[in-house]
């Protein structure tokens, strides 16, 4: 029996806080700084808006964050985490969904992302929404100089997405 589904909404500047503490339960070791957050807020907020926020709430609680970059016809997804307890109940999914939205909507024809190389979760993630590998950088994630697998993947029409029923 599963409980009830998180709610998205856009991200704002009250956001940062509760997404700062998730970020570094998350991502100990590459953390982005609140400067980061603000920065890219600032640029989905901005005229001619070049990002996509978004956080998911769950009884009142912040309980994961996505972002997507959209510039030339390419989207980039920044970052996308959801809270442990959640792992399993498709959040994930539904964040990359929207994003994959937003990328639609900035009329990208591609969507790119960089994973740890040590993050099976999120590359299966990716490859059941089409993503594939295409590359590497070396050292990508600091200071652990963790390496990034890069993956693409070509916009498909909403029809094509992958259901996220049950995942």
């Amino acid at each position: 029996m599963t409980g009830p589904a998180a709610t998205l909404r856009e991200m704002r500047w009250w956001d940062i806080a509760p997404v700062l503490e998730l970020e570094r339960e998350l991502f100990p070791e590459d953390a982005w700084s609140p400067g980061m957050f603000w920065s890219e807020l600032a640029q989905a907020r901005a005229a001619q808006a070049t990002r996509r926020y978004v956080v998911a709430e769950l009884s009142g609680r912040l309980v994961g964050y996505a972002g997507l970059a959209a510039i030339d016809g390419t989207g980039d997804v920044q970052t996308i985490a959801a809270a442990r307890d959640q792992w399993g109940t498709g959040l994930g999914a539904r964040l990359l969904t929207e994003l994959l939205g937003a990328a639609t909507d900035f009329e990208c024809h591609e969507v790119l992302l960089e994973v740890r190389v040590d993050n099976q979760r999120a590359q299966r993630l990716y490859e059941r929404f089409g993503f594939e590998p295409i590359g590497f950088r070396r050292g990508y994630y600091q200071p652990g100089n963790i390496d990034a697998l890069v993956m693409r993947r070509t916009t498909q029409s909403s029809s094509e997405a992958p259901s996220v029923q049950g995942t």
